[in-house]
């Protein structure tokens, strides 16, 4: 069976918001979706996590959107992100993606005010009742406070918007009962799992660390859907590392908005609470990038 959300499936690259002086820096934005255009990366995800949706104002996030989907210019597809935990402001912020011309919309599970699995189900059939844009549920309990059980999802799997679910929440088991009962295309939402998740059915991944190397995160894909299961299991190992440390020095998007100024991207300080972490945290990521190449070490 075909997934639903099949153009979707591969790596899709959570972008990070560059910042100048406090205020985003959307020239640096347009250059980074220049680059992951060259790269090669088939899907753009800007505003989400990596994003800081959070800390962003409304303008700002709206302002994001159009200014990817105006950049990529038809050339990758735009899967925004558009959730909240409230309902009426997920559905203004899905509207304005389609309206803008993102081909979807991430939406992340209502965070902090915990609604039951009715509630969940209530909120994003709202949604889907609200825009026709293909939609992707965002299950990341980690930050959420709430799993997505997969009953709510098979429920959710049969509303035509909804496509895809970006799976967070570290279970295979979640992802293989998922894979059995629904049509939906399933994209890990951690990079250390996207070989793991892939071997019981995901298609893809909505990855950090191909904001540094998404040749990589293609190949890797590229490599198990091809049968080269040897080659992929290399690229699993060596992403490995990188992706534990850009996840392990501190909450995303800490580390890889600290991890890219070292490559000579400048990305800005992200906005209140987010602070840079401590030397430690700077040498082990360092580390980590001259392990893997991407730095030379000093002499």
């Amino acid at each position: 069976m075909a997934s639903k959300g099949r153009m979707l499936a591969g790596c899709s690259v959570a972008l990070v918001t560059p910042f100048r002086d406090g205020e985003v820096d959307y020239q640096a934005l347009r250059d980074s979706v220049e680059w992951q255009i060259a790269q090669g990366t088939p899907v753009l995800s800007p505003v989400g996590t990596t994003g800081e949706c959070p800390t962003l104002s409304h303008d700002e996030h709206e302002r994001i959107i159009a200014t990817v989907v105006e950049q990529v210019n038809g050339r990758a597809k735009v899967m925004a992100g558009t959730g909240s935990n409230a309902t009426s402001e997920a559905i203004r912020l899905t509207r304005f993606a389609a309206k803008a011309g993102a081909d979807a919309a991430l939406l992340v599970s209502p965070y902090y005010n915990r609604p039951t699995q009715e509630g969940l189900y209530a909120h994003f059939a709202k949604i889907a009742e609200s825009c026709d844009l293909p939609q992707v549920v965002y299950n990341v309990p980690s930050r959420t406070g709430r799993n997505v059980d997969s009953e709510t999802i098979v429920r959710l799997a049969k509303l035509d918007p909804i496509v895809a679910v970006k799976e967070a929440s570290g279970s295979l088991d979640q992802v293989s009962d998922l894979v059995a009962r629904t049509d939906l295309t399933i994209l890990s939402g951690d990079d250390s799992l996207t070989l793991p998740m892939m071997a019981v059915g995901a298609e893809g991944v909505v990855s950090v660390v191909g904001n540094l190397v998404p040749k990589d995160v293609i190949a890797l894909i590229k490599a198990f859907q091809e049968g080269q299961l040897s080659e992929a299991k290399r690229l699993h190992h060596k992403l490995f590392p990188l992706c534990r440390d850009l996840l392990g020095v501190a909450s995303n998007p800490i580390p890889v908005k600290i991890a890219l100024p070292m490559l000579g991207c400048a990305t800005g300080q992200s906005p209140l609470p987010l602070v840079a972490p401590d030397d430690r945290g700077h040498a082990t990521l360092k580390q980590s990038l001259i392990r893997y190449g991407l730095l030379a070490e000093e002499a």
